[in-house]
């Protein structure tokens, strides 16, 4: 029994040990020589999501249903692996730039990735909020790495306040659900509750619930913390709260509303069509004025939970299924748009738009894969973004919400204004006098042409990857 528990656990294990290792090596190394210690993380990160998918078609319950390993957890451990390596890559520059600390960054960078997978695997409320907190708690000294830089310190302070006051709406939530059910276990929470009406204090715990997690994928009105935070961290580490955080917020919102309240739909239902119009509509319309491309996508994210939002609010395998294809397209072109920011930034040390004038001749590569990472986000065919946000449309035209899907193609189009704004720069202005060249290092050319390859290659035959999607939304709707 407790190996065949260790056997299930390997992967959380492996990321565990490399997590350790770095620090251990961070600790070891003189500095002149930790250059090394990146790749070892990019290595190490991509044996671990090797070794995932060995878990193909696994569906174990263990611990007493604290914790699973089934094809909805899998998906996000890779998705999570993906994300953690294109930042691990891109991050290595800026860190060798620094020069302190390196083996502690990709340390907490690994740690980060580890606390999302336990929240995609989490069966029992504790387990959620042990993942929660170390990822949570990651992300704080993450962003506040750079601690000669201000807007760094500010960032890491505002994090930790906000992320402690919405921990502590979560665990209010979740501390009326146990007293109500007397269960932690997820599966069991839906069974106690039967088919009898729902209590007030049931309800307010479920209010409490989506509070928190709204929090967490940074869903207005609970999106205050995302601007500020994404413009004062690191860029690297933005593209990771950006992308990763983001999944793992919906990775437990589904598994907890879809087995938990299956019967209360009616009652969160209409509190997420709230939630998914207001997060679609302020994200894209304040990001319109923005004037720092880091604030610009900071936007875009809060837009994109919204998107996201549509797929709960159908309610159907198509909706899990298209969060589930949205999520994976959206790490590569995110990931791809925010590796251009970094490398436009180690270069110039610069976030504004504006100092983006004439990039597509000062890099002609940079400046197509922001162009064609920004089209994808926006929805524009052949790329992956049309894909995926025609699924979303479609499960919640199904379910007869046909003006959420006119809302959601309207703010679409607003994105697009915004997003050829910086194209604009881009293409039609000149690089100012005496502006040289951004020379971008062959790995970092790699990972981009790689993310934006990937966009192109399933918006054009995205048939295998929505087989998988649809094959790992079956958890929740198994007929």
């Amino acid at each position: 029994m407790v190996q065949q528990v260790f056997s299930l656990l390997s992967v959380e294990i492996l990321t565990a040990v490399l997590g350790m290792a770095l620090l251990i090596f961070g600790l070891l190394v003189p500095r002149n020589q930790s250059r090394g210690i990146g790749y070892i993380t990019t290595i190490g990160l991509a044996g671990i999501f090797l070794s995932t998918l060995a878990y193909s078609g696994v569906n174990e319950t263990f611990l007493n249903g604290m914790y699973l390993i089934d094809p909805y957890s899998t998906f996000f451990k890779q998705l999570f692996l993906v994300a953690a390596i294109l930042v691990s890559i891109a991050s290595q520059g800026m860190v060798q730039k620094l020069g302190y600390n390196q083996g502690e960054f990709f340390s907490l960078l690994v740690f980060a990735t580890l606390g999302m997978m336990v929240l995609a695997g989490a069966g029992d409320l504790v387990t959620l909020y042990m993942g929660l907190e170390l990822m949570t708690i990651s992300f704080c000294i993450l962003a506040c790495f750079k601690k000669q830089d201000a807007k760094s310190s500010e960032a890491g302070i505002k994090y930790i306040i906000l992320g402690a006051m919405s921990s502590a709406i979560l665990l209010y939530g979740l501390s009326l659900l146990y007293g109500v059910t007397r269960t932690t276990v997820i599966g069991e929470i839906a069974t106690v509750l039967g088919n009898a009406a729902p209590t007030p204090l049931m309800l307010l715990g479920m209010v409490f619930l989506a509070a928190g997690f709204a929090f967490k994928i940074s869903a207005v009105p609970f999106h205050m913390w995302s601007p500020d935070i994404y413009e004062g961290a690191p860029t690297p580490v933005t593209a990771f709260l950006a992308v990763a955080s983001k999944a793992a917020g919906f990775a437990v919102l589904l598994r907890v509303f879809m087995i938990a309240f299956p019967q209360m739909q009616a009652y969160w239902g209409m509190l997420v069509v709230m939630l998914s119009v207001l997060t679609i509509v302020l994200g894209n319309l304040v990001a319109i004025p923005q004037t720092n491309i880091k604030r610009l996508l900071a936007y875009s994210s809060i837009s994109q939970a919204g998107y996201l939002l549509l797929g709960l609010v159908a309610f159907s395998s198509l909706g899990v299924g298209a969060i589930l294809f949205h999520s994976l397209l959206y790490v590569f072109a995110n990931m791809a748009a925010f590796m251009v920011v970094i490398a436009f930034g180690n270069s110039t040390g610069s976030d504004e738009i504006r100092d983006y004038t004439g990039l597509a001749r000062r890099s002609p590569l940079l400046a197509a894969v922001l162009l064609f990472a920004m089209l994808s986000l926006a929805g524009i065919p052949p790329l992956a973004g049309f894909v995926s946000k025609f699924y979303l449309f479609t499960s919640i035209i199904e379910k007869g919400y046909v003006w959420l899907a006119l809302v959601g193609v309207l703010m679409s189009m607003v994105s697009v204004y915004y997003y050829l704004l910086v194209a604009k720069v881009m293409y039609l202005g000149e690089p100012p006098a005496g502006a040289k060249p951004i020379e971008v290092p062959a790995g970092f050319q790699v990972a981009l042409l790689v993310s934006i390859a990937i966009v192109f290659a399933f918006g054009i035959y995205p048939a295998p990857l929505t087989e998988l999607a649809m094959n790992v939304a079956h958890v929740f709707f198994p007929f």
